[in-house]
């Protein structure tokens, strides 16, 4: 079922697939609902799967003022839906981007989550001057992708080493994500950019031991980077489990989708 709903003056695209508890999905930047479809195919004959396109993202609408992409901003637009829906809680999994909007959902909102899962996240950058740095840099990458364009965008954003594991992947399946990319607006990702990227989010790290909720960290075990931080992360939370996935880096669910799914499958049941 595809449909559309509206939160602060804004249109969010939303599919939703399957039957049971909620889980709500939320997707890495440039990412949209599109790039988890296998993943909810897979785990929605127990589940009702939840996805929507982020604002900036997808079919949902890319506002021209970076304050609406806050994450703030977001976590209240997406409370705001679960009311629309009677969703009073839910499981939820974020995957990168949406991984770090899903921790502070967790952290402002836990009584109305059911378990959190989080895919290659981290809880922001602790030292302000490293977060101004890459606020900087966040920005100059958003004022890129403006006067680019999106082709521009993702020629670049393709050849990042985050994404060096993904080259044993089938051609399809990169070309696939590829046309994704492309469909996102310029103006949406550059705001996203400037309004949730890693330098604007708060820093997250010392609220890290008063989240009690089930949570599961997956990252790949060739990702060295997150495994690290997923690693740190477990070590400050009371009900965490750390699962890394093999053969797969940063979008775990993308390179080993079976070891993905299992692993969350597992995690549900048991919450």
């Amino acid at each position: 079922m595809r449909l559309q709903a509206t939160t602060s003056g804004h249109r969010y695209h939303i599919e939703i697939i399957g039957a049971g508890e909620p889980l709500l999905l939320l997707h890495g930047f440039s990412g949209d609902c599109t790039t988890w479809r296998s993943v909810a195919t897979a785990l929605a004959d127990r589940w009702q799967v939840i996805m929507l396109d982020s604002l900036g993202h997808g079919a949902s609408d890319s506002p021209p003022h970076a304050e609406s992409y806050r994450m703030e901003s977001a976590a209240a637009d997406i409370i705001d839906l679960l009311n629309q829906f009677e969703i009073m809680r839910t499981h939820l999994l974020g995957y990168s981007m949406g991984g770090r909007l899903a921790l502070y959902l967790a952290l402002l909102y836990p009584l109305r989550l059911r378990s959190l899962i989080l895919e290659s996240a981290s809880p922001g950058l602790a030292d302000e001057t490293e977060r101004a740095q890459r606020r900087r840099h966040d920005q100059a990458l958003a004022d890129k992708i403006e006067a680019k364009g999106i082709a521009s965008f993702v020629d670049y954003w393709e050849r990042l080493p985050l994404w060096a594991t993904q080259s044993k992947l089938p051609p399809g399946i990169l070309a696939a994500q590829r046309e994704q990319r492309l469909r996102n607006s310029p103006l949406g990702l550059a705001n996203s950019l400037r309004g949730l990227g890693t330098g604007a989010q708060p820093n997250l790290w010392p609220r890290l031991p008063t989240l009690h909720l089930p949570t599961l960290l997956l990252a790949g075990e060739a990702d060295d980077k997150f495994r690290g931080l997923n690693q740190a992360m477990a070590a400050r939370l009371s009900r965490a489990q750390l699962r890394l996935i093999p053969a797969a880096g940063h979008n775990t669910h993308l390179e080993n989708a079976p070891a993905f799914c299992s692993e969350v499958s597992s995690f549900l049941a048991n919450c």
